[in-house]
């Protein structure tokens, strides 16, 4: 037996949780609405620096012993920073669940952000940020996120930049988190063999002290328009990312967008893969996306392959784009489409970990909880005629954008005349 339920605290704090009596596990998690968009251009990197720092020592533990009492209960610890929200979350087993919320308590209410570590960790994450930028499959989504946003703190570097993470400072730090980390900006999530009337009792021993307020109003939603960009550099491979605006988190169109993706780019037996790689042997590595956020949201395709291909890639991607605007999926095409995304989703429904998940990212965007029930009968109401619809209404010419890394030059990507009722010769 599976049941939700919720609670807020008398700081605006939010406790959901989905009790499921037949597994030995808990996965809990603090999930903070501060992220990189967050940020400007002087304090772009702050949210990831924070989530660092919270595992660097309290008044009654330093690193070590975090990491220690965290081994010795037998937990899998882990955070991240995104574009929208940081999250610290434990998978323990159900008979320690209070001693994974004194844990996190702990590293979140007594962080000491002591000066000396803040420079030991500037150097760590000047290396991770090395380390994407010279890893170019994976910066080109930041350089496409730049390009694509322009200016807007969606398309800042969830890492930063060398400049403003070495300008961090304790003052700094602590301002951003004494702003945003409030108790009705985060919601505790918890998962697995647990009693939410229990769990309610521990958090809110744990968070009651934490005041609500702050600063909640972010940037404006974002604008986007055509553009291209291209860092050269001397790499074997030419990576691209060509995209688009797509379905924000909240948007009903969204059912529709996954599935489109999934006929467009989303596994081996996709119309990209199978007619760029398959077909034509012109690249190894070609996938498509969605990303959402709050308002908005990105569809992007992403392509590596040697540079005397790239103009070959880039009309079958337009062609694609544009077939698939102008001529309706398959019946066929459907069907392994919503099979495809309702095993996965189902599949990931099988850990705790991942319910815990989709509950704190569910009571963020929406406030509420979707049942797997609900989930699964949307992406069956998805019909072609609606995923037509909204491929008509999302892959157009106005936000078509593309980003490269390699020796390419601007000059090699064409995106005109996409978008009105076919290609150029």
């Amino acid at each position: 037996m599976r049941m939700y339920r919720k609670t807020v605290l008398d700081n605006g704090l939010r406790i959901v949780s989905e009790e499921i009596h037949h597994v030995r596990s808990v996965s809990i998690g603090i999930w903070v609405r501060c992220g990189s968009r967050d940020e400007d251009r002087f304090t772009n990197g702050t949210a990831h620096f924070i989530e660092h720092m919270l595992f660097k020592g309290t008044g009654t533990r330093s690193a070590y012993d975090i990491a220690s009492a965290i081994d010795s209960i037998g937990g899998i610890v882990n955070a991240y920073t995104g574009k929208e929200i940081t999250s610290f979350y434990m998978k323990v087993p159900d008979y320690h669940l209070c001693r994974a919320i004194e844990i996190l308590s702990d590293i979140f209410n007594n962080s000491l952000f002591d000066p000396s570590e803040i420079e030991k960790e500037k150097s760590v994450i000047l290396q991770e940020i090395c380390m994407i930028e010279d890893t170019p499959d994976e910066y080109v989504y930041d350089f496409f996120g730049e390009i694509f946003w322009n200016g807007h703190p969606l398309g800042l570097p969830v890492l930063g930049s060398r400049e403003t993470v070495s300008n961090l400072d304790r003052n700094g730090l602590l301002g951003f988190f004494n702003d945003k980390y409030r108790a009705d900006h985060i919601v505790v999530a918890a998962t697995g063999n647990l009693k939410h009337d229990d769990l309610v009792k521990q958090v809110e021993n744990a968070f009651s002290g934490l005041k609500g307020g702050g600063n909640g109003v972010r940037s404006k939603a974002p604008t986007a328009s055509s553009r291209i960009g291209v860092l050269g550099r001397d790499l074997e491979q030419v990576h691209l990312i060509m995209g688009t605006l797509g379905p924000s988190f909240t948007d009903p169109s969204r059912y529709s967008a996954y599935l489109m993706n999934a006929v467009l780019g989303g596994s081996m037996s996709s119309r990209l893969f199978q007619e760029i790689r398959e077909k034509r042997g012109l690249a190894y590595s070609v996938h498509s996306y969605i990303v959402p956020y709050e308002e908005v949201g990105k569809f992007g395709v992403y392509v590596g392959m040697s540079e005397d291909k790239v103009k070959d890639v880039i009309g079958i991607v337009l062609s694609e784009l544009d077939r698939i605007r102008t001529e309706y999926i398959s019946d066929k095409e459907l069907h392994t489409a919503k099979e495809q995304i309702k095993g996965n989703f189902l599949l990931g429904m099988e850990s705790t970990d991942s319910r815990m998940t989709r509950l704190a990212k569910n009571e963020i965007y929406f406030g509420r909880h979707f049942s797997p029930e609900e989930t699964v009968e949307n992406i069956e109401a998805v019909t072609r005629e609606k995923i037509r619809t909204l491929a008509q209404n999302l892959l157009g010419s106005a936000t078509l954008s593309a980003a490269a890394v390699g020796r390419i030059s601007e000059e090699d990507i064409v995106l005109e005349p996409f978008g009105h009722g076919g290609l150029a010769e």
